[in-house]
């Protein structure tokens, strides 16, 4: 779907800036399953507004993300210029689920979006997965992946790890930065053990 914008009326930006204060702060209270109808009201706003602005619970959370999922491609074409393709490759999925920690619930939304192609989330997952293709695939070519490993895999590898800090006693606290020292080391170990695997036997 096209990811062309029209500019909006002033009341209507105030009214979708209010909507993303409402749900930056609901998300990072309570998670992305957080309920719509609350935002709608923290914004002061109809739930209908709401609606107008974002039809579907992904086009929201994409909404919130947009920078920071810019940022990540840009890196992911900034590190192709990395001399070790697989440290670059590592750099790039560690930046994912350092990203995917940012609600509780992302990382699900985030793998949700994939499927959702009505939703501008997964014009935002595409996009990182466009990012990463070239890195997988320098990676595959300098001998330090395997050829049969997909980008998809690579995706949902950093979105499970993701969620595996989420429900662990070292999860981040939402929004914090940078992410607490325990969350940052079962990050790297859980990413060094899988990156074990992806290696050619």
């Amino acid at each position: 779907m096209s990811t062309t914008r029209r500019p909006m009326r002033a009341d209507a930006r105030r009214n979708s800036e209010k909507l993303l204060a409402a749900a930056r702060t609901a998300f990072t209270r309570h998670g992305t399953d957080t309920s719509l109808e609350d935002i709608a009201q923290r914004a002061g706003v109809g739930i209908g507004t709401l609606y107008r602005h974002f039809p579907t619970r992904n086009d929201l959370v994409e909404a919130l993300i947009r920078d920071e999922v810019d940022d990540l491609i840009a890196n992911g074409h900034a590190l192709l210029d990395a001399t070790d393709p697989g440290d670059a490759l590592m750099a790039w999925l560690r930046a994912i689920v350092v990203h995917a920690t940012t609600f509780r619930g992302l990382a699900g939304s985030l793998m949700a979006g994939l499927l959702d192609s009505d939703s501008h989330l997964a014009n935002a997952c595409h996009g990182m997965l466009a990012a990463g293709s070239e890195l997988l695939r320098r990676a595959q070519e300098g001998g330090r992946v395997r050829r049969d490993i997909t980008i998809v895999d690579l995706f949902t590898l950093a979105n499970a790890t993701a969620w595996s800090v989420e429900q662990s006693a070292a999860s981040p606290v939402p929004g914090s930065d940078p992410v607490p020292r325990p969350a940052a080391e079962q990050i790297d170990r859980l990413l060094s053990l899988a990156f074990e695997g992806l290696a050619p036997r």
